[in-house]
């Protein structure tokens, strides 16, 4: 039986005031990073959670296009990005674009939001 073979690897940070900076500044940019059903939880957390929510969002698809070696661009967007979280709370990731099993880890402090994705054949 083959051993499962880690093919991507990526890691993204952002400061919390710069996504709420964003977000305050351009109504548009919330819209642009998350998907119709992350937009629809947002909506209901408190105005703290927003903005880790986002920044978490943010860097978890950020992390996810540099595994994938494609950045954030034409062949891959936010909107191709969904992330949802098991019953446990556990966040994962669904893209249609990426045909690979997708490992998602999404870190949060008072200052900065990360998150680390592993892609394996």
């Amino acid at each position: 039986m083959a051993k499962p073979m880690i093919t991507g690897i990526g890691l993204d940070l952002v400061e919390m005031d710069r996504i709420r900076s964003l977000y305050e500044r351009q109504s548009s940019f919330v819209n642009r990073v998350l998907t119709e059903r992350e937009l629809t939880y947002f909506k209901t957390l408190s105005d703290r959670r927003k903005i880790e929510f986002l920044a978490g969002r943010f860097s978890a698809k950020e992390a996810l296009a540099k595994a994938n070696g494609s950045g954030i661009g034409e062949s891959l967007s936010f909107q191709d990005i969904h992330i949802l979280n098991d019953e446990k709370g556990k966040p994962y990731i669904v893209s249609e674009k990426i045909n690979q099993k997708i490992h998602l880890s999404i870190t949060h402090t008072q200052n900065y939001a990360a998150a680390q994705v592993v892609l394996e054949e």
